[in-house]
C-alpha cells in the first residue's frame, strides 16, 4: 500500500474517497442493473459489472494522468474546450442522440458509447471562469470588461444547455456565480449576471409557451415542479418509488442484491442509485455518502485556502462545488426533498463518460492540491534554510 501511495501526489484523502466511491459503484450497479440487463442482455447482469468496472478504471487512469499535469496549464488547455464545447453544444440540439425528449448526448463511434456535451461544456466554463477572474483581479471595478469577458460566456454556455437540460444549466450557473463571488467580482456583476440570466430564461420560456413544438423539456419541468409541489402521484412515479426504496431499507438495509425497487424504478442504476443503496444498506449507508461528498468538499476548501495563487484557488473550489453540490441535488431528490432532475450521482452513477469527466475534475484538483504540497514543502525548506 505503501508503494502505491508513493506513486500518487496530491491530497491522499481525496484519494481514498475517490477508492471507497468506486467500491459503492461497483456494488449498487451491480445490484441495480438486472432489470437493464433482462431488457436488453437476456439477463447478464455481468456483461453490465464487467462494462462498468472497464469504467471506473479507465477514470483512475484520467485521474493519475490530470493530476500529474501542472495545473496552470489547464488555463489554456480549457481555453480551446471552451470554443469547441459551443459548435459541440450546437451541434448537440440539432443532431444529438435524443432520449426522453432531450437531445443531450453524442455518439462515440465505434465504441457504443454516448457523451453529454453540457459535462465536457461544463469543466471548460468553469476553468475558464477560474482562469478570467485570475486575469481580472486588478479590473474588477470595470463592468463593462466583466460583462463581455466573464458573463457573456457564462450566458452563451448556460443558455446552450438550458434547452435539453435545465437542471445541468442551472446547476452550473449557479457554480459560476460562487466563483464569482469568491473570486471578489464586484456586487454589479454578480447581479447583472443574475438579471439578464433571468431575463433570458424567462423570454426562451414564453416563446415555448406560445410555440409549443419548438422545445418540449420546458413542459416537462414544469409538470415535475407543479406535481412535486401538489404532490400529484401520477407525475411523482419515480420519487414516490424511491422514497419506498429509502423506507423500507431500515437502519442496516436488506442486505446487497435484495433490493425489490431496482425492479420499479426506471432509473434505479442511475438517477436513483442513491435510494438502492440505502434500500439495501440503510440508513447508515445514506449517512456514509453524505459524509463521503461533505469529506471530498471539506478537502476541496482546504486545498483552495492553502493555494497561495487566485487560480489554483478558484480551480479548486469550482470544480469541488460543481461535484457535491450534483451530488447533494441527486440525493435530495432520492428523497424527495426537490422534483426530480436527472442528475447522476457523481463516481457513483452508471453513467459511462459522466465517470471520466468527473475523474478528470478530480483529476485537476489533485494537480492543484499536488503543487500546493510543493510550495509548502519549498517555503518550509526556506526557513529552515535561512534559520
Amino acid at each position: 500500500m505503501k508503494a502505491v501511495f508513493n506513486h500518487i501526489k496530491g491530497d491522499k484523502v481525496i484519494w481514498i474517497i475517490v477508492l471507497l466511491l468506486s467500491v459503492v459503484s461497483i456494488l449498487a450497479v451491480y445490484s441495480s442493473v438486472i432489470t437493464l440487463a433482462y431488457r436488453s442482455r437476456s439477463g447478464d447482469a455481468t456483461y453490465f459489472l464487467i462494462k462498468h468496472i472497464v469504467i471506473l478504471l479507465f477514470g483512475f487512469f484520467l485521474i493519475y494522468i490530470t493530476h500529474n499535469v501542472k495545473y496552470t496549464y489547464y488555463s489554456r488547455i480549457f481555453q480551446v474546450a471552451l470554443i469547441l464545447s459551443v459548435p459541440l453544444l450546437l451541434f448537440t440540439m440539432l443532431k444529438g442522440v435524443n432520449e426522453g425528449s432531450a437531445s443531450r448526448w453524442l455518439q462515440i463511434p465505434g465504441l457504443g458509447l454516448t457523451f453529454q456535451t453540457s459535462d465536457f461544456a461544463k469543466l471548460a466554463l468553469i476553468v475558464y471562469v477560474a482562469r478570467t477572474l485570475t486575469l481580472m483581479q486588478d479590473e474588477m471595478h470595470d463592468l463593462k470588461k466583466g460583462l463581455i469577458n466573464i458573463t457573456l460566456p457564462i450566458l452563451l454556455i448556460c443558455g446552450l444547455i438550458f434547452p435539453s437540460n435545465i437542471s445541468t444549466a442551472g446547476l452550473l450557473f449557479i457554480n459560476c456565480l460562487f466563483i464569482l463571488f469568491i473570486g471578489r467580482a464586484s456586487t454589479k456583476l454578480i447581479f447583472s449576471t443574475m438579471g439578464i440570466a433571468l431575463a433570458g430564461a424567462m423570454f426562451f420560456i414564453l416563446i415555448v409557451f406560445a410555440f409549443p413544438h419548438i422545445n418540449n423539456r420546458i413542459a416537462t419541468a414544469r409538470s415535475r415542479i407543479e406535481g412535486y409541489i401538489k404532490g400529484d402521484k401520477s407525475s411523482n412515479y419515480q420519487a414516490d418509488q424511491a422514497m419506498v426504496a429509502i423506507a423500507t431499507g431500515g437502519t442496516f438495509g436488506k442486505g446487497p442484491g435484495n433490493s425489490v425497487q431496482k425492479n420499479i424504478l426506471p432509473q434505479a442504476s442511475s438517477d436513483f442509485i442513491y435510494a438502492i443503496l440505502v434500500e439495501e444498506y440503510g440508513f447508515v449507508m445514506a449517512i456514509v455518502m453524505v459524509f463521503f461528498y461533505l469529506a471530498l468538499l471539506y478537502r476541496g476548501v482546504r486545498i483552495a485556502a492553502r493555494n497561495p495563487k487566485t487560480f489554483g484557488s478558484l480551480l479548486a473550489i469550482g470544480l469541488t462545488l460543481s461535484l457535491v453540490m450534483q451530488a447533494m441535488v441527486n440525493m435530495c431528490v432520492a428523497i424527495h426533498l426537490l422534483p426530480v432532475t436527472g442528475q447522476p450521482l457523481p463516481l457513483v452513477s452508471m453513467g459511462g463518460t459522466s465517470i471520466w469527466f468527473s475523474s478528470i475534475a478530480i483529476g485537476i484538483i489533485l494537480s492543484v492540491s499536488k503543487e500546493t504540497d510543493s510550495e509548502t514543502e519549498k517555503q518550509l525548506t526556506n526557513i529552515v534554510a535561512t534559520t
